[in-house]
């Protein structure tokens, strides 16, 4: 080691790799978002005008880090600081080693004593902070704020880029105006970084300005030109403004310039249902759900695709997929159901409803669908009762009616027949022209004549 120098360990470090932070406390940040900075581990020399000659112990210690070799060099800082309490270099390396073992109280601990004993060190203000925000503890925003203040040891503005954009993070919920300035001055200090502007959209979005966050969105791209998360962040700013023209536009680009992007194409596939363009959602729709397998919206999204095209046996087939996989799903039972009654594959739709209700008892819809299903299975005091049991959550509608008219009618209870067909009639307006065709000559049939 050079004379009147000291290695302070791994102080450009952070403790932990800010970005997974940033991205874990987050929830409104989209997902994937990459930064450019390197977050291995470096050694920074500080200048040592007031500390005395460093340890053999800690010369050691900082020799394992290096080496990541971090249960090695835990009992080497443990005696430094056992020597010397006033040592902010050892407890600083000593909270660095601790998380990095899983420590994370123990590391608190010792960061919390390197600052105490030299509070203007940025580093230690910066993990301090940082392990307090990632450990759901109070008092992150203290150290941050000080970091913010503090000059770092070497890469300055990396350094300050880091501590704004923690602060940020810290500050995303509670102080939402606040954490938006915190975001504009990491952007100032690395203008080529996406995240600032990112993160700033999203909390612009989260209080329905718009307008602002569609800058911030753009401004990630300007930056970050391949930016996916940027793309599909401000397409589902116009999506959600209606705006599906200029969603498509961003999504299409990103789509050429990232196939293998699963959260692109899926958005795509919805842009595009969304502006009434089925058949051509279906591609995109099948490569994101080829893309990620497991999700489960978006395989919803292209069963209901196909649906609308009318491409029912994809549909079931799609269907039958979802039902395997979450079998206890009474709405995904119902689905299937519904989608084997447009193929009148009437048995097995029935008792896909019948599976729904015993699920859910109380879905009062997949009943109506249960009495339809019986009615055309010729199971009409299942309809009856299928029809009974929906009136318990959901009121009469004319095709109730109906249904109830023509299981009575079949069941020859004429006269209960007839007075549901007639308020069936009576509430149709036109809606069922063959049903009420039927209604009327049923009635002309059954009921008596005066």
């Amino acid at each position: 080691m050079a004379a009147g120098k000291s290695l302070l360990g791994i102080s450009l470090v952070l403790a932990f790799t800010l970005y997974s932070f940033a991205q874990s406390s987050a929830p409104g940040t989209p997902s994937g978002s990459s930064s450019s900075r390197p977050h291995g581990a470096h050694h920074v020399q500080v200048p040592d005008d007031d500390l005395p000659a460093q340890p053999a112990e800690l010369t050691e210690a900082e020799a394992d880090i290096d080496k990541q070799d971090y249960a090695a060099a835990e009992p080497l800082l443990r005696k430094v600081v056992e020597k010397d309490s006033n040592s902010y270099v050892g407890w600083f390396d000593l909270g660095f080693v601790e998380n990095a073992l899983g420590k994370t109280d123990d590391s608190i601990a010792a960061y919390r004593k390197s600052v105490a004993i030299k509070p203007d060190v940025f580093e230690s203000n910066l993990n301090l902070g940082l392990q307090l925000a990632k450990s759901g503890q109070p008092g992150a925003e203290q150290f941050l704020r000080v970091a913010t203040g503090l000059k770092p040891t070497s890469h300055a503005a990396e350094g300050q880029y880091r501590a704004w954009l923690a602060l940020g993070h810290v500050l995303e919920k509670s102080k939402p105006d606040d954490a938006l300035d915190a975001f504009q001055h990491a952007a100032a200090l690395e203008p080529k970084e996406s995240e600032p502007h990112l993160t700033a959209g999203v909390i612009l979005e989260q209080e329905n300005k718009a307008s602002d966050a569609e800058k911030e969105y753009k401004a990630a791209l300007a930056v970050e030109p391949g930016s996916s998360d940027a793309a599909i962040a401000l397409a589902n700013l116009y999506m959600h403004g209606h705006r599906f023209g200029d969603a498509e536009v961003y999504l299409r680009k990103l789509v050429k310039e990232q196939p293998g992007k699963a959260a692109a194409q899926i958005q795509l596939g919805r842009v595009l249902a969304a502006e009434g363009k089925n058949e051509e959602a279906i591609a995109p729709l099948q490569s994101g759900v080829k893309l990620s397998p497991n999700d489960l919206e978006a395989q919803l999204d292209l069963a209901e695709v196909y649906v609308s095209v009318g491409k029912n046996d994809l549909a079931e087939a799609a269907y039958r997929s979802l039902v395997t996989t979450h079998p206890t799903d009474a709405e995904l039972h119902r689905k299937l159901g519904q989608t084997l009654l447009r193929e009148k594959k009437f048995p097995e739709a029935q008792q896909e409803f019948i599976t729904a209700v015993k699920i859910k008892p109380d879905l009062g819809e997949a009943y109506g669908d249960l009495a339809f299903a019986a009615g055309e299975n010729h199971n009409y005091a299942l309809a009856l009762r299928a029809l009974d049991a929906r009136a318990k959550f959901l009121p009469e509608i004319s095709i109730t009616y109906f249904l109830r008219a023509s299981a009575n009618d079949h069941l020859r209870d004429y006269k209960t027949a007839a007075a549901n067909y007639h308020l069936f009639l009576n509430t149709a307006n036109g809606k069922y022209p063959d049903y009420e065709w039927k209604a009327e000559h049923r009635l002309i049939a059954i009921e008596p004549k005066k």
